[in-house]
This record gives structure tokens, sequence and C-alpha cells, in this order.
């Protein structure tokens, strides 16, 4: 970056603020309904576990077809914003869908409502996710911001989100959906409204001559297929199949109910989730600022590896200890971790491959955790409805050192096979 933008700040460039708006009103607006899915699905709606893992296998597998379709999209697209506002679009539609379509085909034929909810969620938000965030690391190296930071405003709008829902919730869990097709129109408008890269004066100022002539050079057919031959990127994705795969496992499919379990009654446990949702939020928020500085001390590599340790003890320590009070503090590893899986990931991506095709990239490793929620979703399920929620916890904290050891081993050093942008 130079001086002079150097000086302006990130809040003086207008890159920085449109995108950190645009990932925020997302991730808020997703984080309203998401985080009491599992909890509506198994308390409201009275799904079994088994059934909640179905629903979370038909997300994976749409995910896994979709994911590819969005990156190359994208990847084309460079910095147009055309696909988000195709996904903002079906956001909007997010109240009518659950009020008048999802909610009564599950009730009547649960396997074709599971189908059809999972496409639509997949095509407005599973898949929309990673472009969100991919979009903004790419603009973000273009004009000159730090993505960690733009990234943890999306963690602040999923905190707050989170935060009113656990009220909204206990009222009728209804108003989330519409509250999320609320959001999803102010996210629209500002998607259609407000694109700083048609003001030539900021685009002078802030960008980066270099990625540009880089992203200038649109990635082929041939650079797209190219990414599927890189045997360390597959072994990457190994990794992630057994790591970042229980992000949705553990944290969406199983701890909602779990952590409400400790309550007196259903109505109290989902407002304290609601609580610790938002605060672990809320730190991940502020862990999206500080990890990237951890990662300019230790390196990329270090940093992952710390970041599967955090998932291995905090997964464990869910299985050990018999105490909400305990479980709460725990689970608030989630928040560098997840920084570290988001921000650390993306700049290992960015560090030994080619940047142009960074989304494509993303989300080859992202089919991984795809491809192991489908194996595992249901499985796990099914073995928490056997042997309850912490016995199951433990046999995924298992899984999970497995990886890491598996980890040490396959990912590369910061000064190995570097073909992207050096560090």
């Amino acid at each position: 970056m130079s001086d002079k933008n150097e000086r302006a700040g990130q809040f003086k460039n207008p890159f920085y603020v449109s995108n950190s708006i645009n990932i925020l009103l997302f991730f808020a607006g997703w984080g309203i309904w998401w985080s009491f899915f599992q909890i509506w699905l198994t308390t409201k709606e009275g799904f079994s576990g088994a059934q909640v893992g179905e629903i979370y296998s038909f997300n994976s597998a749409f995910s896994l077809v979709m994911n590819l379709v969005y990156s190359n999209i994208q990847d084309r697209l460079g910095i147009r914003r055309n696909l988000l506002i195709f996904c903002a679009v079906l956001q909007v539609l997010l109240g009518p869908f659950f009020t008048f379509l999802f909610v009564p085909m599950l009730r009547a034929h649960f396997l074709m409502g599971a189908i059809i909810g999972s496409c639509y969620l997949t095509l407005a938000y599973l898949s929309a996710s990673p472009m969100f965030e991919a979009l903004t690391e790419r603009v973000s190296r273009r004009f000159n911001y730090q993505y960690g930071s733009a990234r943890g405003w999306g963690s602040f709008g999923y905190a707050t989100s989170a935060l009113i829902a656990g009220f909204l919730f206990t009222i009728d869990p209804a108003l989330l959906f519409w509250m999320g097709s609320g959001i999803a129109i102010v996210l629209l408008i500002f998607l259609l409204v407000w694109d700083p890269v048609r003001n030539e004066k900021d685009v002078a100022k802030f960008e980066n001559s270099m990625v540009k002539d880089r992203e200038n050079s649109k990635p082929s057919s041939k650079d797209f297929l190219n990414i599927f031959k890189i045997r360390s990127l597959w072994e990457i994705a190994i990794f992630l199949v057994f790591s970042g795969t229980f992000y949705t496992i553990f944290d969406q499919q199983m701890f909602p109910q779990f952590f409400t379990q400790f309550f007196k009654t259903q109505a109290i446990g989902d407002h304290m989730y609601g609580i610790l949702n938002s605060v672990e939020v809320f730190l991940e928020a502020i862990m999206m600022g500080l990890v990237p500085l951890l990662m300019k001390k230790i390196g990329v590599r270090r940093t992952i590896l710390v970041g599967v340790t955090f998932m291995f003890i905090r997964i464990g320590g869910c299985g050990l200890i018999t105490n909400p009070v305990g479980v709460s503090i725990i689970k608030l590893l989630h928040a560098p971790e997840t920084a570290i899986f988001c921000v650390v990931m993306f700049r290992y991506y960015t560090l030994h491959y080619d940047p142009r095709v960074s989304a494509t990239i993303n989300i080859v490793t992202g089919i991984a955790g795809a491809f192991g929620q489908i194996l595992l979703s249901t499985p796990l399920g099914m073995l928490r409805d056997h042997i309850g929620y912490q016995p199951t916890f433990l046999v995924i904290a298992g899984i999970v050192f497995c990886a890491g050891l598996y980890g040490y081993f396959i990912i590369r050093k910061d000064d190995q096979e570097v073909n992207g942008e050096k560090l």
C-alpha cells in the first residue's frame, strides 16, 4: 500500500467501507435465523437427530455442486457483484419461502421438503457465504485494505442478529425468517446503489496496479481444470474434511440443543443460547483483526495448527464438562478458531496457489468440508440419538485430533512451494 493510502486509513477507503457493510448485512441476514435453525428443527418442529442430520446432509450435497458453479462464475466476474446481487434477491424471499413452502412441505412430506429446502438454502446462503468472503478478500488485495478487518464486520453483524434472535425466537420463530427478508432488502439496495468501482477518482487513489494487471488476466477453463490436478490442494482438502467439517456438524447441528438442555425450560435455554452465541461471535469479530497479527508473528502454517488445536480442546471439553458455565467458557474458543480458519486459510491459498483463482481454490477445499458433512452428518446424528451428545463430542474430538496430526505433516511451510503472493 502506498504512503498516502496508509495515511488515509481504512475508514477513508470506500472499498473497505462498502464491502464491510455488504458482508455485515449478509451475515446479519443469515445469522438472524441460521443461529437458531437446529433448535427450531428439534424443539419447534420435533425432528430427531437423524432427521436433522439428513437435512444438513442434503444442504452439503447441494453445496458440493453449487460451490463449484458459483466459484467458477465469480472468478470469471473478477470484482463485479452480479452473483452477489442474484443471491441477495433470493434472500429477500426467505420469509415467504419458510412460511408458505418449506415448513408445510417438511410436515407433509419430510424428504421432499428437505430436498427443496436445501436447494433454496444453498443458492441463497450456503454457497453465497464463501462468495461474499471471496469477493471481499479479492477486493482487499486490489484496493488496499485488510481482509480480516472487513470480515470482522460480518462476525459483528452475525453476533448482533444472534442476540436479537434469542429474544424473537421465544416469541415466534417465524419472525426470524421475515427479519431475514427485511435485512436482505437493505443488502440488495446497497449492492445495487453503492459500488466504489464506478468512481474513477476512488479507483485511481486506492487501486494496486500490480494486482489489477494480474486480475485482468482472466483464468481460462484450463486454469480452472488444472486446479483439480494439484496434489497438495487435495492433501489440504483431506485435512479440512476431518476438521473444518465439524463447524457445521458440531456447532450448528448439535451444540445448540445440547446447550439449552442445561436449563429448566426450553425458553430460558433458547434465550441463554442466543446470548452465548452473540458473545462468542462478538469475540470472533475482534479476533478477525488480531489473528492476522498472530499470523505475521508465527507464520501461516503454525497459525493453522493452532486453530485445529483450539477445535480439539473446544469439542473435547464440551464432551467432558457437565455445567453450563464451563461449557460456555470452552465454547468461546470458537472465536479464535473461526477467525483462523476463515482469514488464515485464505492467506494459505494466495501464498501457495494462483491468486486469480482464489475463489475456486477456496471452494475446492470447501467441497471437502461439504463432502465430509455428507458422509458424517447423518451417522453422527444417529450416534447422538443412541449414545447422547457428550459421548458423540468425544468421538468427534478424536477425529479432529487425528486430523491435526495429519495436518502437521502435509500443511506446507511458508517458504515451501510459494506460487502466489509472498508474505
